[in-house]
């Protein structure tokens, strides 16, 4: 059957208009011209920006060989110009009747904005000054059945965008460059911590249990071992075997993923990178941190200075470090390290301080409070890189105890534009207090509290025989990305997000 009549269309393209139909009678004279519409191969020498930024060393009779994607195209009769965009960039190509013969010319009188052609060719500046392919053979690689969005207007419905995320790569530059400079963070990161010693290790995304962070997981079923699974909510447990098993300096980037809510800065699957370091404490790891950040910035960017969401933000080391309680005492006056949960209360209500929670604050334990007053009343004027250190001791069940301060843990938070960037422990190693801590987690659970972890008797067998001491590492890659690429919301530097049909 020919489909070029809509209404059989219609049957394998469900959204078929007049301009596909078009397009594939396109196609059909094409192919009655002995033209393959979908080649195999093709043999390019040079992406646009190589031609244009060599182009003043470049001969009259250089040869050149590229392919792209045409974006514009202007049929003057006898010639035509068109716009050729690959993944570096533009450049434009000039069509002419004289240098490529009546045969192949009235092919390319068949091609569309959107068609993906392979041209050879040598350079030249027109009289405007534009750097241009001159064409004397050209070869078809993709014939599009399917319009672009009209040029001008681009591509701009969030949700559309996210559902279609090739076409906005097409219409966007800035889109696919996005993408680009994420696969470059990710590179800097692996060289930095590569030549530091540090062994990438990947592990695993389906478990019979899980751990590593408080989170509800996402289940399913392996019908081979007739059992429950989990998806991995961290990789932290499985790295922290590993350091039993002798491995000093390991990373991972893990793919997470967490049932809960979504906003700009959470999304239920993402990239958590996660690195530990034997004979280190959090101090060393917010040096790496700030080091590490300052590495990958300058490295895809030239610079650790970003302009995001119009604020300027710099993120050259030092970063500054201050407590979660000091925090308190400066936004809301209130110095609060040594109160008792009861006066805590009260001043709260005295205050009229408010707080997000679902349970009442005779119902919150101190850690609760104290966390709760953080993150309603100080996270936000967090602008500048901050290292958030000394929490609550209850805050986690994986971190030790600080070493001047009994009712608190070793931890921290980085923080920029008020998104936190990671998290970061002095690891507890004692076997005994672990073990202690990972039951209070299971009972947790047991009672309903979705977001606590089971016991992991695996990993406490594992540090039973004797962990290091360690620091430990966690960093939200896509809110790195964020920042990197002047990104608003974590969809959006997300290749493939999910989206409600």
């Amino acid at each position: 059957m020919k489909y070029d009549d809509l209404n059989n269309l219609k049957e394998i393209i469900p959204d078929a208009n007049e301009m596909i139909v078009e397009r594939i009678k396109k196609s059909q004279k094409l192919k009655d011209l002995n033209t393959s519409l979908y080649p195999y191969s093709y043999k390019k020498t040079s992406h646009s920006i190589d031609i244009i930024n060599d182009f003043n060393n470049i001969k009259e009779n250089d040869s050149f060989s590229i392919a792209g994607r045409i974006m514009l195209l202007r049929n003057m009769g006898s010639s035509c110009f068109a716009n050729l965009r690959d993944q570096e960039g533009d450049i434009q190509v000039y069509f002419n009747k004289k240098n490529l013969g009546l045969e192949l010319y009235n092919i390319i009188k068949l091609f569309d904005i959107g068609d993906i052609i392979g041209v050879e060719g040598n350079v030249f500046k027109t009289k405007t000054d534009e750097i241009t392919l001159r064409a004397f053979k050209v070869t078809l690689l993709s014939k599009s059945i399917r319009p672009l969005p009209e040029k001008y207007h681009g591509l701009q419905d969030s949700d559309l965008k996210q559902r279609h995320r090739s076409l906005d790569m097409i219409m966007n530059k800035e889109v696919k460059k996005r993408f680009i400079n994420r696969a470059k963070a990710m590179s800097a990161i692996r060289e930095y911590l590569n030549n530091k010693g540090f062994i990438e290790i990947d592990t695993p995304i389906l478990d019979t249990k899980y751990g590593g962070g408080e989170a509800k997981p996402f289940s399913t079923y392996v019908n081979a071992l007739n059992c429950e699974v989990f998806m991995n909510i961290s990789p932290e447990l499985y790295l922290k075997r590993l350091m039993v098993g002798g491995l000093e300096r390991v990373y991972s980037f893990s793919r997470s993923f967490r049932n809960e809510g979504i906003d700009r800065t959470h999304y239920p699957e993402f990239t958590l990178f996660e690195c530990y370091m034997a004979y280190a404490d959090y101090n060393d790891m917010m040096a790496l941190m700030e080091q590490l950040y300052e590495y990958v910035f300058t490295k895809v960017l030239g610079s650790t200075k970003i302009s995001y969401n119009g604020i300027s933000i710099d993120f050259k080391v030092p970063w500054r470090r201050a407590s979660m309680c000091d925090l308190i005492k400066e936004n809301l006056d209130i110095s609060i390290e040594n109160l008792s949960k009861k006066e805590i209360v009260k001043i709260i209500k005295e205050k009229n301080i408010s707080i997000n929670e679902e349970l009442s604050l005779e119902e919150l334990s101190k850690s609760d409070l104290i966390m709760s007053l953080f993150d309603d009343n100080c996270v936000d004027g967090l602008i500048q890189p901050t290292f958030v250190i000394d929490f609550p001791k209850d805050s986690s069940p994986l971190c030790k105890t600080h070493r001047q301060n009994n009712e608190l843990i070793e931890r921290f938070e980085p923080y920029a534009y008020g998104v936190e960037l990671g998290n970061a422990y002095s690891e507890l190693n004692d076997p005994l207090a672990q073990r202690i801590l990972l039951n209070d987690q299971a009972k947790k659970l047991r009672a309903g509290f979705e977001t606590a972890s089971p016991m992991d008797e695996e990993f406490a067998k594992a540090l039973d025989i004797g962990m290091p001491p360690a620091g430990g590492l966690g960093i939200g890659i896509d809110r790195m990305i964020m920042f990197l690429t002047n990104t608003y919301s974590i969809k959006d530097v997300i290749a493939f997000p999910l989206v409600k049909r």
